[in-house]
């Protein structure tokens, strides 16, 4: 029912091992406030997730209903925009200490904050509605529910990982702030994916 599906599952998993915002953020909680207040904030991460995903099912499956050429459109647009994350992370300077330890907050707080940093988060949104797209085939039944689908196993492996961070916060928090060329090998690694992905969307048309 999806499209190249096994091709998602390494962009996915490849995305949720490169530490990124959301990892930090987990990592800084956790490292500060306990497995506890990591675990909560990447729960309100995951909730934003959701969101995300949502709207970005439903938005695409009105646009398909509009016009017919709609999806390739997006699709083409989505493969540029992979191009360009990719790019990005391979040029990011990355800093000696990845992670900073924001103040101590209730868990509501933490959930809170986790939530709004994804689900108002207009690069998040941006990428949910580049990435899905391009594993979609309308050929193949309802988009949205493909969309979905393709959101909830994101979303699903975003939170496993993540929560295995939160457990192991200590350990792997020190880790890399004392091996920032970690940081930036998991940051290339996840240029190279997603260019090449990109690339290869791009020319299958």
């Amino acid at each position: 029912m999806i499209d190249n599906f096994g091709i998602f599952l390494v962009a996915t998993v490849t995305l949720n091992l490169t530490p990124g915002p959301d990892m930090m953020y987990v990592l800084a909680r956790s490292i500060g406030q306990g497995r506890v207040a990591g675990i909560v904030s990447v729960l309100g991460g995951s909730t934003g997730r959701l969101l995300h995903t949502l709207a970005a099912a439903f938005g695409l499956s009105a646009l398909l209903l509009s016009s017919p050429r709609a999806l390739d459109f997006v699709k083409y647009a989505g493969a540029l925009y992979l191009v360009y994350l990719g790019l990005r992370a391979l040029t990011e300077r990355v800093g000696a200490s990845p992670v900073v330890r924001p103040e101590r907050a209730s868990l509501r707080s933490i959930y809170r904050q986790g939530f709004i940093t994804n689900a108002l988060n207009p690069t998040v949104a941006l990428f949910f509605l580049a990435f899905l797209p391009q594993f979609v085939d309308s050929a193949r039944g309802s988009v949205a529910v493909q969309m979905i689908l393709l959101g909830l196993v994101f979303t699903a492996s975003a939170t496993f990982w993540s929560a295995g961070v939160a457990m192991l916060a200590g350990s792997v928090g020190n880790w890399l702030s004392r091996h920032p060329r970690a940081w930036r090998a998991q940051r290339m690694l996840m240029g190279v994916v997603f260019v090449s992905l990109g690339v290869r969307l791009a020319l299958l048309g």
